[in-house]
């Protein structure tokens, strides 16, 4: 029996028989196979584009596993790779068992590739574990979905909602305490629904209504009634029941509406006629603010991606000089006439008396451009013809993307304004242009537009990396390396900006953990090049306290650190001494799961708390980072001893000391003294894009 319908086999090897071979020995599980099959990094690229169930790995012509492996991580594809035994693996692919070092639900290395059945195995036990997490994101998503459909409804809609949890009310919206005349939510919470049901038939059918819903059956949702305010009146009423969730947790939710026969149709009359504008039938600003708020919430789920165009009627003084008010109007027209036939697959408004906003979705950057090129181009050569007399106009068109995690929609329309305005400076009030706005350019100045350039960086591999050895003394080697993040920005002086300039609007964003894993990642593929020829090259890689306690970190670290070679001591992690105090269990139990993979641990800013020997014995590091505030002044005789002290203690409880911000000759006379083991700073050797290993 086959247990799949299709597999989607991904075979990265030199040689495609084999990859053929196994595609005949699947079939017998499945449907059908659909086998892709490449050599090179480039051509895994492209692959990747498409959906795939398992990776394969053999051997390629310019990449090893330790690149596939890197690349499938930056990409965020749920993938599970399985390697096959090859020269480079050969010393880490066995344990002291002589079975696989890795093996778990994403991966295993390494197999022989002549032993055909364990092969097949993990392939199909690797596809239906793939299987199982692919539905159980989905059942989240289902429930995600519809628990913020019920929490917008409840929010937004007029109609008067509830949420009942075994018949009390536990939640109410403003027009249900209105309809029942509760002056309070308080007043409303715990009030059993029945008390609301007026005459002893009604509360009995209700009752059994109730019952039939919570046995699961769905084939009357609504119950006629003569409900009872809390005053004493009553009116008739229409209840109706649909599954919720609250806060996660199961309710029922309640719509009650007053009968009345016409009442929704003539509701849904008037509010389509207020979101349209008369002169044009567009919808108007109200009609666009909606759709805007809808687009908004789909982007913001990360269902699609949106932009915005602002597009306003240029020369409109002259216009009026010449055809008066009349012809401003005839203007409007045709121009709205024009953009509903440019953008058939746009949503166009007229948000003010001679601007119109148009909403699109899924274009490139280079689509907008056209987009706005083709609008302007068009309108410029378009004759205007009123009363007898001809003119003609231009528009300055705003183009504001809408992408994942996007800011609010009035700052939205501000940016926009904002590009109009750049375009009227740079035109002296001429128009006739379009500008997109680029969040990067203003970065420096405006949070929500950095946060937007944060999400660029991890997104798109903005970032930049420097690498600062690390002097150990013990060994006389400089073959460890501090790994330092910088963002670039596009603004005219090519700001470049530290991690102390945007990590809190970061962790306002909940970037943080995004930021530290591209870091992670993208320093690990570095040093996996420079291991090739310095295989006793190491990291130091600084992370957040949103990594200090992501339980998912030491699975992370292990793959990378199997990935780079599996040697101990080739990645240490190091995290902010504060960081560490405000979460020591947590901080505990990770560096204990850590240390199991092999991953080595560092306090930065170590000394910055009067208790950090306290802080440093109880979670025990490997190596501690001093805090600036000791290698200043340490020239002093005072200074010099109180470093002396810490770093004696320190070494007491057998935690290993770096001395970093030796600057000058002076400081690096003292530091050979102070019984650190390591030593760093700009005069022994600056940060670099590359990692030089001294020879």
């Amino acid at each position: 029996m086959r247990s799949q319908s299709l597999l989607n086999l991904l075979v990265i090897n030199d040689d495609q028989l084999y990859a053929e071979r196994l595609v005949q020995l699947l079939s017998p599980y499945y449907d059908s196979v659909n086998l892709g099959f490449l050599d090179d990094k480039e051509e895994l690229l492209k692959l990747l584009r498409q959906p795939w169930d398992v990776l394969v790995f053999g051997k390629a012509y310019n990449m090893s596993f330790t690149d596939v492996v890197s690349i499938v991580q930056e990409q965020n594809i749920d993938l599970p790779m399985i390697c096959l035994m090859n020269e480079e693996i050969a010393s880490t692919a066995y344990n002291e068992y002589e079975l696989p070092t890795v093996i778990s639900g994403t991966m295993i290395k390494a197999l022989e590739m002549d032993q055909e059945m364990p092969v097949v195995m993990a392939i199909c036990l690797q596809h239906s574990s793939l299987r199982s997490r692919r539905e159980l994101k989905t059942l989240r998503q289902v429930l995600s979905e519809a628990e913020q459909r019920a929490n917008v409804l409840i929010k937004n809609s007029k109609s008067a909602v509830a949420y009942i949890d075994e018949g009390i009310h536990i939640f109410a919206n403003d027009p249900y305490l209105q309809l029942f005349g509760f002056k309070s939510m308080n007043e409303a919470v715990g009030v059993p629904i029945i008390d609301l049901i007026s005459g002893g038939d009604s509360v009995k059918g209700f009752k059994q209504f109730l019952r039939q819903f919570d046995k699961g059956s769905r084939q009357d949702v609504e119950f006629n009634f003569e409900s009872v305010r809390t005053d004493g009146s009553t009116f008739e009423a229409k209840l109706q029941l649909a599954s919720a969730t609250l806060e996660g947790e199961p309710v029922i939710q309640i719509i009650i509406q007053q009968n009345s026969n016409n009442s929704a149709e003539v509701a849904k009359r008037l509010a389509e006629a207020e979101r349209k504008d008369n002169l044009t039938g567009l919808d108007n600003r109200r009609g666009f603010e909606e759709q805007m708020i809808a687009i908004h919430q789909q982007a913001s789920q990360g269902l699609m991606t949106a932009a915005l165009l602002y597009v306003q009627v240029d020369n409109v003084g002259k216009i009026r000089s010449s055809l008066g008010l009349q012809g401003i109007d005839a203007t409007v027209k045709q121009v709205a006439h024009t953009l509903t036939e440019l953008v058939p697959d746009g949503h166009v408004s007229r948000f003010s008396d001679t601007a119109f906003t148009i909403l699109v979705k899924n274009k490139t950057t280079n689509d907008l451009e056209e987009l706005a090129k083709n609008i302007g181009s068009s309108i410029k050569d378009m004759f205007i013809e009123f009363d007898k007399r001809t003119t003609n106009t231009t528009v300055s068109i705003a183009v504001v993307k809408i992408e994942k995690n996007p800011v609010e929609p009035v700052i939205i329309l501000e940016r926009a304004m904002d590009a109009i305005s750049q375009i009227m400076v740079e035109t002296s009030n001429s128009g006739g242009s379009y500008r997109i706005y680029d969040p990067s350019e203003h970065a420096n100045s405006d949070d929500h537009a950095l946060a937007e350039s944060l999400v660029d960086a991890i997104t798109n591999n903005r970032f930049d990396l420097s690498f600062q050895p690390i002097y150990d003394i013990n060994n006389d080697r400089s073959d460890f390396f501090e790994v330092y993040l910088r963002l670039p920005l596009s603004d005219a002086d090519n700001t470049v900006l530290t991690p102390d300039q945007f990590m809190a609007v970061a962790k306002k964003h909940q970037l943080l953990e995004k930021i530290d894993r591209w870091v992670l990642i993208n320093a690990c593929k570095k040093i996996n090049d420079v291991r090739k020829v310095h295989p006793e090259a190491k990291l130091l890689v600084q992370l957040t306290s949103a990594s200090l306690v992501d339980k998912r970190l030491p699975i992370v670290a292990s793959q990378l650190i199997k990935a780079v070679g599996g040697a101990a001591g080739v990645l240490t992690l190091q995290f902010n001494e504060i960081d560490i105090s405000d979460h020591l269990t947590v901080a505990k139990s990770q560096f204990s799961a850590l240390n199991d993979v092999n991953c080595q641990i560092g306090i930065n800013n170590f000394g910055s708390s009067v208790k950090s020997i306290e802080i440093a014995n109880f979670v025990q590091p490997d190596m501690v980072r001093l805090a600036r505030s000791y290698i200043q002044d340490i020239n002093s005789a005072e200074n010099l001893e109180t470093v002396k002290s810490l770093i004696t203690r320190t070494n007491d409880i057998k935690v290993d000391v770096l001395m970093p911000y030796i600057e000058d000759a002076a400081t690096m006379s003292v530091a050979w003294s102070v019984g650190a083991r390591y030593l760093q700073g700009y005069y022994l050797e600056e940060p670099s894009s590359t990692i030089k290993v001294a020879s």
